[in-house]
């Protein structure tokens, strides 16, 4: 299977299959692997038994699906922040998820139509997942919205590019949306290049892999990151001075809503 999610269980330590389904990661033998792809059960492996793995098709029951006529003559642009600047960096092995609350006005344009990403790459294309979560009465990300991965591709550059997800029939949730940007850990995606240790001075292969998200430094009541496996919350409580506004970097995402 390609581009599957593996996760040492209780580490930030992760990678993704290649297209044929291979995949390498660091560990020790007795450590569990955590293996999760969209459409499939999530399974747990020692990663001494782990030299092949079979995932099992998650047998959800499906949501009715109502096909309305779409007119797309209006359509708004929603989740740019105040003062946008933008910082770009290795976010390493995370989703990250972007959540936008709902808004009465969205009634007249109820569909999503566009997501907008700013990326930064050195390559000439590289490939990512875009996700799209159900939100849970706690207020977590929940269930994704679609069955399978919805895999895209960006150029060289500093882009905001432009995903036309018309055709999943996806409508704004009256509880909001998580969005969410997960980098694939394979070998399309990795540049190498030599750097110098500034302890030892010795000469070393690093592996950055692309694209990057470009992040805005805002201020937020919360934020959830699926790392380690699971969706973790940081809130002002976790903060140094929870009666301040607590400031994170969320990722340049944005939602384009239509009728």
């Amino acid at each position: 299977m390609s581009y599957v999610n593996i996760w040492v269980e209780n580490e930030n330590n992760s990678t993704t299959s290649e297209e044929n389904g291979v995949f390498t990661i660091n560990c020790q033998p007795d450590k569990n692997l955590i293996f999760s792809a969209l459409g499939f059960e999530k399974k747990i492996v020692k990663a001494s038994e782990s030299e092949k793995v079979v995932l099992k098709i998650n047998a959800l029951e499906l949501n009715e699906i109502v096909i309305a006529k779409r007119f797309e003559t209006k359509e708004i642009e929603i989740g740019k922040v105040k003062n946008e600047s933008y910082q770009a960096f290795d976010n390493g092995p995370l989703i990250d998820a972007k959540f936008f609350p709902y808004n009465p006005k969205y009634k007249k344009t109820k569909y999503l139509k566009q997501v907008a990403i700013i990326t930064d790459s050195q390559l000439e294309s590289s490939s990512f997942k875009i996700h799209f979560y159900a939100v849970n009465p706690d207020g977590s990300p929940g269930e994704p919205m679609l069955q399978k991965d919805y895999l895209v591709s960006v150029k060289k550059g500093v882009k905001k590019s432009f995903f036309n997800v018309v055709d999943f029939n996806l409508r704004m949730p009256k509880n909001g949306i998580f969005v969410g940007f997960e980098k694939l850990i394979i070998e399309k995606n990795k540049l190498e290049r030599e750097v110098v240790d500034s302890n030892t001075k010795l000469k070393k292969i690093q592996n950055i892999y692309f694209p990057f998200v470009l992040y805005n430094y805002v201020e937020r009541d919360f934020i959830y990151i699926f790392s380690k496996g699971k969706w973790s919350k940081q809130t002002r409580d976790d903060i140094a001075n929870p009666s301040e506004k607590m400031r994170v970097y969320e990722p340049a995402i944005n939602l384009i809503l239509t009728n």
